[in-house]
């Protein structure tokens, strides 16, 4: 892979998470759940992301 798709794949990622983080910390879950939530996809990027995306709290 050229240091290009790379470094948009990255991009991609990160803005995901970032996503992922804001949409977590607006949710009604609780503030543990939040937080264990969001460490989960931080610590596991790719499954917590997948994760996140069928499990993961919900907005109102």
């Amino acid at each position: 892979m050229s240091i290009q798709v790379s470094g948009l794949l990255g991009l991609l990622h990160l803005a995901l998470v970032i996503y992922a983080a804001v949409s977590i910390a607006g949710s009604p879950a609780g503030t543990g759940g939040k937080v264990l939530w969001i460490l989960g996809v931080l610590l596991f990027p790719v499954l917590g992301l997948i994760v996140w995306a069928f499990a993961g709290p919900r907005k109102a």
